[in-house]
């Protein structure tokens, strides 16, 4: 049986490497609620939760060219807004050193739901979390291109409020 092919929501010849902000959505496999939960509209996170969330905050740290800005953790899902920012717009020499090319969106994601899930799996072994069935995210992730302050803004405001409409949020179970 020939499986569909998945239609991809990335702009054709986009480079995704280059300088700007993106806004990312990242979902549990099966909208499954491994995270922690809303109460009075607040997001309490569990210990999973708590380490996702410490691994994002980490990104700048560990790939160079990258910076987070606003950030939710959801029961099921996290929204983040990322930015490329490249060694010359911050007064550095222009191209990343030749053994280091600078990573797209899609290799950040990877590499952090790669991250998240050994750890995660780390967590389930000897913390007791929440197992999950045999895969932590969804295999694809929701990104767009941020091209103007408006939007920025709009889009920041949207992951701010999303705890308190969470009971009308599309991923909420």
């Amino acid at each position: 049986m020939n499986n569909p092919q998945r239609k991809s929501l990335r702009l054709k010849h986009y480079d995704y490497t280059q300088n700007g902000f993106y806004f990312i959505t990242i979902c549990i496999q099966n909208k499954t609620c491994l995270l922690g939960e809303i109460i009075d509209k607040n997001m309490t996170l569990n210990r999973a939760g708590k380490m996702i969330e410490t691994l994002w905050h980490e990104i700048p740290h560990y790939y160079e060219g990258f910076k987070v800005h606003k950030f939710v953790l959801m029961p099921n899902h996290i929204h983040g807004i990322i930015e490329i920012v490249s060694q010359e717009s911050e007064g550095g020499h222009g191209s990343p050193p030749l053994h280091e090319e600078q990573l797209s969106v899609s290799d950040l994601v990877q590499r952090f739901k790669t991250l998240t899930t050994n750890k995660y799996i780390h967590g389930v072994k000897h913390q007791h979390w929440i197992r999950f069935d045999k895969k932590l995210w969804q295999r694809s992730y929701y990104e767009h291109i941020i091209r103007d302050e408006k939007k920025l803004e709009e889009i920041q405001t949207y992951i701010i409020n999303n705890p308190i409409n969470w009971d009308k949020d599309s991923l909420f179970q």
